[in-house]
């Protein structure tokens, strides 16, 4: 079941083996945080999550080793900017993990810890943008399972990966305060299935956090982000 568009240095989003397992989650007893995930998440109205967002914005991410801060710019990437704002204004990133950390290339996130959240959200993809920036140190992008596939998985680029931008991986912002606290989060799982016995993306869709705390305790994690004023 590959999970890469590249061998081992990719970056990856659902596939159509994450999205059945995601999907079928929706029908079986899943791993959620909690039983009372909001249904704006759930069940997310596609014009609201549609919205424009503001020209530029900051968003803090409170995380289990410290805060840091993204400076969205929107017209790196309108359509990406504008999902990244919607799902921060929904709470979306609340208790989610950093599920693929790889020392030197980047830190990703964005698989919901409630396996109705992911079954719901992994239809619901964007259109690429063109790449106006280049995936330096700092940068936040989307990741993405191929053209036009983007849903809620975002990584954190720890080094220059300018060999990305041809592949289409379009920066949204960039972290301005707190980089330190991304260099710092817990890296030692390593690559995740099949190229590594890391976070399997498959099982994180369908069976949520109930599968990283129970496999992969150590992980570091998003307490909460939310839009700065």
């Amino acid at each position: 079941m590959p999970l890469s568009l590249v061998p081992r240095r990719s970056v990856v989003c659902a596939t159509a083996a994450v999205m059945l397992a995601a999907l079928s989650a929706a029908c079986q007893p899943d791993g959620s945080a909690g039983g009372g995930t909001s249904s704006s998440l759930t069940k997310p109205d596609e014009k609201a999550i549609a919205a424009p967002a503001p020209d530029s914005f900051r968003v803090t991410v409170e995380t289990s080793k410290g805060n840091f801060t993204i400076l969205a710019h929107r017209d790196w990437s309108p359509r990406g900017v504008d999902r990244f704002y919607n799902l921060v204004k929904l709470g979306y990133y609340d208790d989610t993990r950093f599920f693929r950390v790889l020392n030197g290339f980047m830190a990703q996130f964005g698989l919901h810890g409630d396996p109705k959240v992911n079954a719901a959200w992994e239809p619901l993809r964007i259109e690429d943008d063109s790449v106006k920036q280049s995936n330096k140190r700092g940068t936040v992008t989307f990741a993405t399972g191929g053209p036009n596939t983007r849903t809620t998985q975002l990584f954190i680029n720890y080094g220059d990966n300018a060999n990305l931008d041809a592949m289409g991986f379009a920066p949204i912002g960039e972290v301005v305060e707190g980089m330190a606290v991304v260099d710092s989060l817990y890296a030692n799982y390593g690559e995740g299935a099949p190229d590594g016995a890391g976070p399997d993306q498959a099982r994180i869709a369908a069976e949520g956090n109930a599968y990283l705390t129970q496999s992969f305790p150590r992980l570091d994690f998003i307490r909460r982000a939310r839009i700065a004023p």
